[in-house]
């Protein structure tokens, strides 16, 4: 049994998972546009070019994501994905990237319980938690 995250985007999902890819070392799965499925009618604003379904595996986590219509779409509230490492240069180099053109919301800094811990919402409104033990 697993919980994973699905992640809902305005338009900008695949670019958000190739960054994610690239950042965290991750392995994107098949992408699945709405083109040529029966769900081909539902695309945002008409666009079958736009991800109907994609996952990335980051270790042993697996994050899931798709395009919506604005009218589907609700900015993330209340949550946080956490991305734990084990490697403090690593976690910084998650950190800064995810901070690229995002809002930090608490720096990236030794805390009490970690050797680095920062919060951040991504350029793609995702909000973050970086955890280095």
């Amino acid at each position: 049994m697993s919980i994973s995250a699905y992640l809902n985007f305005q338009g900008t999902c695949e670019e958000a998972f190739l960054f994610y890819s690239s950042l965290m070392d991750g392995k994107l799965g098949e992408i699945r546009r709405y083109k040529g499925s029966p769900a081909e009618e539902m695309a945002p604003d008409g666009n079958a070019d736009l991800v109907m379904h994609l996952r990335l595996t980051i270790g042993n986590t697996i994050l899931m994501g798709s395009d919506v219509s604005a009218s589907r779409y609700d900015k993330p509230a209340g949550i946080h994905l956490s991305y734990q490492c084990d490697d403090i240069e690593k976690a910084r180099s998650v950190f800064e990237g995810l901070s690229t053109g995002g809002h930090i919301i608490m720096p990236f800094e030794p805390s009490f319980w970690a050797q680095g811990f920062g919060m951040v919402t991504d350029k793609y409104n995702i909000p973050w938690m970086v955890n280095c033990e």
